[in-house]
């Protein structure tokens, strides 16, 4: 092989590595990123330590939806919530049941009844520019009924798409 032919096949493999490296950074940058879930208030879906990719795309294509897992960016920490209300419904939680306008809604996403007894709320007309989010572990969750408050819909930076580690758990998180 001669010098010419070595150093050509060189500069073909760095030209292929940096353009490699040039998507990653587009990807990561603008299209997916990750997160780490940290505490119990998505249990079961999602545990403490869990990592998952999340598309920041999806919502400058399509709105949020009910049932939507989301990132949602505050100055002091990200949360990952399920979207529970949309904009312009009204949310009740009466006797352990969620309604939504008016609704007894059922909550196919969870393996058993998460609001409790004791979990009375609203009801809440939601603004035209937010969001009412929980956790799936309603009992101990801070979400839009306790703390969290409504979520404005810039403030939500993605939606959950798969769990990443521990390669275990790889799975859709919706």
């Amino acid at each position: 092989m001669t010098e010419t032919k070595k150093k050509n096949e060189w500069l073909e493999w760095g030209k292929a590595i940096l353009i490699a490296i040039l998507i990653a950074l587009f990807l990561r940058s603008f299209i997916f990123a990750t997160s780490i879930v940290e505490g119990d208030s998505m249990d079961p879906t999602l545990e403490d330590g869990e990592r998952v990719i999340f598309n920041k795309l999806i919502y400058l294509l399509d709105d949020p939806k009910r049932g939507d897992i989301v990132i949602i960016q505050r100055p002091a920490k990200n949360y990952v919530k399920r979207i529970i209300g949309l904009p312009g419904e009204t949310i009740e939680i009466s006797s352990g049941d969620l309604y939504i306008n008016n609704e007894q809604y059922t909550q196919n996403f969870l393996p058993e009844k998460a609001i409790y007894q004791s979990d009375n709320y609203g009801p809440l007309t939601i603004p035209e520019d937010s969001y009412f989010v929980m956790g799936d572990n309603r009992s101990i969750s801070k979400d839009s009924r306790n703390g969290l408050g409504l979520i404005l819909e810039d403030e939500i930076i993605g939606k959950s798409e798969v769990i990443i580690y521990p390669i275990n758990e790889w799975a859709r998180t919706n």
